[in-house]
């Protein structure tokens, strides 16, 4: 053990992988043994459709090790199996040895062919379980190892069916969207629809244009109106009738103004009369005075000493003038 390990025949990184979904088993073993019924009940009851075919040899003794060897160098030759079970039932350590045999181990090492070994029982180890790709603690574990359960598989393939066909389904609608988005180009860019949507085009270029064509006689119409009122507020005959208007309002309202300072003017007068009245000499003479005055020099006579008798005065009453003669003075 201590030589083949330190040629490499127990490394890991030289082991293969054993097939998930084999379709051929070749299992090295005695035909009559315990060990082919196990590893064949197992088999047909996990996956029945797995083609297992016995290679049969002796599994102990002196002529098992070169039959073990040979049958496995042969097997690995032919490679008619995806892989190989190397399997016998629980024994004694003498029962067991040829599997620790030197040939044996250099004939697993060099296979083609991967191979998984299954001897005695949980507890045996022998140097073929070292070299062997893959090591199964009993040979029902082995046939566990080497196939699926067929339930599961069966699960797992209705499973991955139904996957495929929603997504067939979704990738269908997704080209058939697509074919519809390229049959709705294609006809995007046909003649007759271009002509159509030419026309539509142009119908709607059309409204709009009217449209656009009454909003501005509108504008023009309400421009126009206003315009016209505009000039006819400055029309000769409109500006004469409202300067008439005017000029009657202002007249209106002179005439008022004249009457007013008229009245006014006639009220001042009566209370300048009646003030000059009061202080007037003709007030006085009408409480029976009088005024004389000369007739030769107009002088009003204010003393009796300086008139002389023989003169002639005039006198002036409220209501007219008498001439006097002065007889004596005083």
């Amino acid at each position: 053990k201590t030589r083949l390990a330190a040629e490499g025949l127990f490394d890991a990184e030289r082991k293969r992988p054993i097939p998930a979904l084999p379709r051929r088993i070749g299992v090295i073993t005695s035909a009559s043994g315990a060990a082919v019924r196990d590893v064949l009940n197992v088999l047909g009851r996990r996956f029945p459709m797995v083609e297992v075919e016995i290679l049969a040899v002796p599994v102990q003794g002196k002529e098992a090790p070169p039959a073990i060897a040979s049958m496995i160098r042969a097997a690995s030759k032919a490679m008619r199996h995806d892989v190989l079970l190397l399997t016998r039932g629980g024994g004694s350590l003498e029962d067991l040895w040829a599997f620790n045999d030197e040939a044996v181990a250099r004939a697993i090492f060099d296979s083609a062919v991967p191979i998984v070994s299954a001897i005695g029982h949980e507890v045996d180890f022998t140097i073929a379980d070292f070299v062997a790709d893959l090591r199964a603690a009993t040979p029902s574990a082995a046939a566990e190892l080497l196939v699926p359960d067929a339930l599961a598989l069966q699960r797992n393939l209705h499973a991955q069916r139904e996957r495929l066909r929603l997504r067939s389904r979704r990738h269908l609608q997704s080209l058939s969207q697509r074919v519809d988005h390229l049959f709705a180009r294609l006809n995007a860019q046909r003649p007759a629809m271009r002509l159509v949507r030419g026309n539509e085009r142009l119908s709607a270029l059309q409204a709009r244009l009217g449209l656009i064509s009454r909003h501005l006689d509108d504008r023009r119409r309400a421009r126009l109106e206003r315009a016209h009122a505009a000039l006819l507020a400055r029309h000769p005959q409109q500006l004469l009738a409202h300067a008439a208007a005017r000029s009657g309002q202002l007249m209106g309202r002179l005439h008022l103004a004249l009457a007013q300072a008229l009245e006014r003017r006639r009220a001042r007068a009566a209370e300048l009369g009646r003030a000059l009245h009061a202080v007037s000499p003709l007030a006085t003479l009408g409480r029976g005075y009088a005024i004389l005055i000369d007739a030769e020099s107009r002088e009003v006579v204010r003393s009796a000493g300086k008139v002389e008798p023989g003169t002639t005065l005039r006198a002036l009453l409220a209501d007219g003038e008498l001439v006097l003669r002065v007889e004596t003075g005083n």
